[in-house]
């Protein structure tokens, strides 16, 4: 039964390469049933990299797409055309997200990307109070120094714990938390 659902799925894929939230509904369907399996695929990740060319980086970001598309369907039928013009819109929260999109709908814009990026960028510094989750905002090197630690960590648990002790490991951690906590408190007391 699953294995069929998969290949239907990948139908819908193959058939709608275009269009992005077709595809991200598809992709998380796959991804959150776990029917990557089927093909003997470890991961999601893995799946959507060999199968369909799609880098783990894009096939989450055609999910999240989909879920703010679905987000601003009720508000009319102008809907953005791609994947970026959404990307500006996914950290924001699902009201806010309605609100801007609206907003922007009204300026009479061209609906692309860079416009939608600059809108919310207005909108964002215009009102400080707007919610933005911003955990997403990595730079690659900060991203390769943290995989890296992960994988020390993965290390020193799998030998027990023997080159690196748990108590060493933690005391780090408890040093980068609050390397990090000091310079946001900086930040704030400006």
């Amino acid at each position: 039964m699953q294995k069929e659902r998969l290949t239907t799925l990948e139908k819908v894929i193959d058939k709608n390469r275009r269009s992005f939230c077709v595809i991200g509904k598809a992709l998380k369907e796959i991804r959150d049933d776990r029917l990557y399996r089927f093909l003997l695929f470890k991961t999601f990740e893995a799946y959507s990299r060999v199968r369909w060319e799609i880098g783990k980086s894009q096939a989450y970001r055609l999910i999240e797409a989909c879920h703010v598309m679905d987000n601003l369907s009720p508000i009319g039928d102008i809907l953005t055309e791609n994947e970026s013009q959404v990307r500006s819109l996914a950290p924001l929260a699902p009201a806010v997200q309605r609100k801007i999109w609206r907003d922007f709908l009204m300026t009479d814009m061209e609906l692309s990307a860079l416009n939608i990026r600059k809108y919310i960028a207005f909108c964002i510094t215009d009102n400080p109070g707007t919610e933005v989750d911003r955990t997403g905002i990595i730079s690659n090197t900060y991203k390769e120094a943290t995989l890296i630690m992960l994988e020390q960590i993965r290390q020193a648990q799998s030998d027990g714990w023997q080159s690196t002790s748990q108590e060493a490991g933690l005391f780090w951690n408890r040093v980068m938390k609050e390397k990090i906590m000091f310079d946001t408190l900086k930040v704030e007391a400006k």
